[in-house]
Formats: structure tokens, C-alpha cells, sequence
């Protein structure tokens, strides 16, 4: 898929980046990508945010997504025929119970990393080290969760059980990799002050669950920083609802005047509801690692943007503009509302959460401006820094 885009090496100081092959319109979607390895939240799995064990798939229906969200069981969804969720094609782990959207996708699980990882009957034993593991994890990371200990599991699981080793230690090893001080900020900013002790418990845990002989460079506190700082930054956040989907898909209706109208105002009324009850936290979220997407530089202008049309793991890459052949292809790291604030600001957010300044274009041309938040960019700054520590989730 990778035909219109590759990933270049550009200089020691920036690393890799992602070019354009060929001329790219404004709208394309340049490609679409499948992550290496990916995992739900865990706080997210807890809250029944019920997602496909393996490619992310909510697995509830719209109307059963809007009543949770709602609290609100009564509620009934028009149009339910634009709900894409098919529960007659829903597979369990007949050992462990986790759920999967398909038999695809259990097959898949199963191939790749899920026999070493499956609980059997041991799913609810707390004294188990997965669940110890898992359990460490969610006292130090709570909402807004922004990568799981159990991207690293899979990590180990996969090499665990596959006959070619070195082709998935080869594969993981391209996203890219920090400096042991680097390695020590981007863990301490997942782990906060006591990242020293949190991470040799994590560590201790990690490897009670999961040693491996093969691995055990992975298993010493240098290698278990080095993977923790590998997905802490190359991590991509996945958002996948289907509510949203089924909005989507209600959006394309070609309805007579008032009917739209009317349907119009009832799905705004419907997010108002659920942002009152729920806040923010609408998707099944997770985290993975895309190899080419994440070769993708930031700018504070993008030419392009992620997201997850497919209401799964499928990271779609969309150009925002024209690129012509030989291009760089960026995008942003930042949301929205960061995106606008000055570029101080900007740029202390990037520098906290990547390890780097930011000399896109739009940062070159307000170079010569003051140094200094403005006065509502203060009242602002304390509030979104830890959300966006990997990856602004996508909207989907």
C-alpha cells in the first residue's frame, strides 16, 4: 500500500521522514496502514468500551454505544439499519472469553501473539502475573490513557511465538529509537515523579509475566527503558466508535428537507447529552505502532492527517492539500487548539512530549515573536499537556 509515499533517512538530528512518490491530491488518501502490533486501553477495556481484542472494532451497536454513554437505556436510534456492527459474526477465545469482531480476527490474535498471552480459566485470578501486570499499570496511568503495558506484551508475545524472530525483532526496531537521557524524560513523563521505582516494579512484573530467554536484553532495566521509550513515542492512538460510524453513515442520507433537519438536530442534541454524562471519553481507544506512519514528521501547518474510517485499526493517511512528487509529507502532533496558540507554546508542548522544536514553516515566519504565552494561552497551559503525550487520539 506503500506505492505513493516512502520513508526516507533525512539527517542523524531528524531521523526519518515520508515523501511522496507521485503527485498527491488534495483529499487522497496516500495509504492505508496496517500497525505491527496494537492494543486497547486498559482503563478503556474496564469502563466496557467493548472493543475487538485485536483490530480495535467497537463492538457494540450505536444505539447500546449511545445508551452507555448516555446512561440512558430507553433510548432508541432512528435509521438503525445504518448501523455497520454485525454481532452474528462475533467470536470468542473459547479459553479466555476476550472477545473478537470476526473469526479473521481471532485466527489473526491467535497466529500472532495470543496463545502465549491468553489467560484460560485464569482471567479473573488477580494473583496471576498478567493481571498483576495489568493491574500495576492502570495505578500508575489513569485517564486520559495515552499507550498500555500491553502494546509491550504483545511486542513479546509475538516474538515469543513466531518461527522467524528476527524478522519481527527486525521490524520493531525501525520505529525510532532515543538516547538513554531521552529514554529517561519520555518515561518519566509517562510514569511521573516516581518513574524510578514505578518502572523496576513494571519492570520486575513485566518480566515475572513474560521472560524470555531469546529477549532477555529486553527484561534488564536498560532494554525495558528502551521499549518503554520506543512506545511511548512511535505510539499512535486509535480511536474506533459506532456511534460515530453510524452518524457518518446517517450524514449521507439523502433525506427530504425537514426529515434531515430534524434527524440533524436530534444527533446534536444527542452529543451535547453525552458530552454532559460522559465528557470526551466517546471512542474505544488503544494505542499501536504503524512503521510508516510513524516515519511521518510533525508540522504545525500538515499536509496530511490520520485517522480511522474503517472503524478499526486501519490508520487511513489523508493529504489536506496538493503534494507534489518528492514532497515531505507531515503531520501534526498537536490538536487543533493547539495548533493555534502561539508558537511558544507550541513548541513547549512538542519539546515535553517529543523531545524536539518545531521548524516548520509557520514556527520559521513567527521566529521574531515574543517568547511569552499570552495571558488566556496561561489560563489554558496546564490543561491538555498530559493528554497529548503520544498522539492526539484521532477523531473517528
Amino acid at each position: 500500500a506503500g506505492a505513493a509515499a516512502e520513508a526516507r533517512f533525512i539527517s542523524s538530528a531528524k531521523g526519518k521522514g515520508l515523501f511522496a512518490t507521485k503527485n498527491i491530491r488534495k483529499g487522497e488518501t496516500v495509504f492505508v496502514e496496517r500497525p505491527v502490533v496494537s492494543s486497547q486501553f486498559l482503563w478503556n477495556a474496564l469502563y466496557n468500551y467493548r472493543a475487538c481484542d485485536h483490530c480495535l472494532r467497537a463492538l457494540e451497536t450505536a444505539e447500546e454505544n449511545a445508551q452507555r454513554l448516555l446512561g440512558r437505556s430507553s433510548l432508541v436510534l432512528p435509521h438503525p439499519e445504518q448501523c455497520s456492527i454485525r454481532k452474528d459474526l462475533h467470536q470468542q477465545c473459547p479459553r479466555c472469553q476476550v472477545t473478537y469482531c470476526s473469526a479473521e480476527c481471532r485466527q489473526a490474535a491467535l497466529e500472532q501473539y495470543h496463545q502465549v498471552l491468553c489467560l484460560g480459566p485464569s482471567r479473573d485470578d488477580p494473583t496471576h502475573p498478567l493481571n498483576k501486570l495489568q493491574e500495576a499499570w492502570r495505578n500508575m496511568h489513569y485517564p486520559p490513557e495515552t499507550s498500555s503495558i500491553m502494546l509491550m506484551a504483545r511486542m513479546v508475545a509475538t516474538i515469543k511465538q513466531a518461527k522467524d524472530k528476527e524478522w519481527w525483532i527486525k521490524a520493531f526496531s525501525q520505529f525510532c529509537s532515543k538516547t538513554a537521557n531521552e529514554e529517561e524524560e519520555i518515561v518519566h513523563k509517562l510514569l511521573g515523579d516516581k518513574f524510578k521505582g514505578q518502572l523496576e516494579l513494571l519492570r520486575l512484573l513485566f518480566t515475572e509475566a513474560l521472560y524470555d530467554e531469546y529477549l532477555s536484553r529486553w527484561f534488564t532495566p536498560e532494554g525495558f527503558r528502551s521499549l518503554f521509550a520506543l512506545v511511548g513515542t512511535n505510539g499512535q492512538g486509535i480511536g474506533t466508535s459506532s456511534l460515530s460510524q453510524w452518524v457518518h453513515a446517517c450524514d449521507a442520507l439523502d433525506l427530504p428537507m425537514l426529515q434531515r433537519e430534524e434527524l440533524d438536530a436530534f444527533i446534536d442534541q444527542l452529543y451535547k447529552d453525552i458530552e454532559k454524562e460522559s465528557g470526551e471519553f466517546l471512542n474505544c481507544e488503544g494505542s499501536g505502532l504503524y512503521v510508516l506512519q510513524s516515519c511521518c514528521n510533525h508540522s504545525c501547518i500538515p499536509n496530511a492527517e490520520t485517522s480511522f474510517p474503517e472503524n478499526n485499526f486501519l490508520l487511513h493517511l489523508t493529504a489536506l492539500e496538493d503534494i507534489e512528487a518528492g514532497e515531505e509529507i507531515c503531520i501534526s502532533y498537536l490538536d487543533c487548539c493547539q495548533r493555534e496558540r502561539s508558537r511558544h507554546s507550541r513548541n513547549k508542548i512538542l519539546r515535553e512530549n517529543y523531545l524536539f522544536t518545531c521548524s516548520c514553516p509557520k514556527c520559521l515566519a513567527q521566529a521574531d515573536d515574543a517568547d511569552v504565552t499570552s495571558e488566556e494561552e496561561e489560563e489554558g497551559e496546564g490543561e491538555t499537556d498530559d493528554a497529548e503525550l503520544e498522539d492526539e487520539m484521532t477523531d473517528v
